[in-house]
């Protein structure tokens, strides 16, 4: 543990208990986790009678996120980067839990078929995230302006020029 943390912590565990002896609070408020001998660490009970047990977790241990830089020439209006930004949105989508919820709504909408093959969209094959109603033409990220598509599907249409509606749900289904 930080030092300056660590003195931060017991001089307020000290101001918290100030007629108990150091090896009760080091008992109370500080644990042993692997090689680290000093984990801030406290416990509530839950709603069940649980005990539920927290730890103070070392800035260390967050994982590095890496971000990709945007191209220097990508121009969001510019309809010729309409994949390219497709591509990105994605790959954004695809980390976060709010964008793969989003992105399985649009799976099972479509129950899990591209609308230009009429083939499953798996892990396997993968998929891109397309925009009917394009960005830098005005279109919304919102749900009902994107369907998935296969990689190459999705590259088939933006090379040729294909139109892609959404798949509505049959009658009586």
């Amino acid at each position: 543990m930080d030092h300056a943390i660590f003195q931060a912590l017991w001089r307020w565990a000290k101001c918290r208990h100030p007629n108990k002896p150091p090896g009760w609070i080091r008992q109370k408020y500080f644990t042993r986790v692997a090689d680290d001998r000093w984990v801030f660490h406290g416990s509530t009970l839950t709603s069940k009678g649980k005990t539920q047990d927290y730890r103070l977790i070392r800035l260390a241990y967050t994982p590095i996120k890496r971000h990709t830089k945007v191209k220097a020439e990508a121009n969001p209006y510019d309809p010729e980067w309409e994949s390219y930004f497709e591509v990105r949105l994605g790959v954004k989508m695809a980390n976060s839990l709010r964008g793969r919820r989003s992105l399985l709504y649009l799976w099972r909408e479509q129950k899990g078929i591209c609308p230009v093959c009429q083939q499953p969209i798996t892990k396997l094959t993968g998929w891109h995230n397309h925009h009917l109603v394009w960005r830098s033409k005005g279109g919304s990220d919102s749900a009902a302006n994107r369907v998935l598509l296969h990689p190459n599907c999705h590259r088939q249409v933006h090379s040729q020029g294909l139109d892609v509606a959404k798949p509505r749900p049959q009658k009586g289904r």
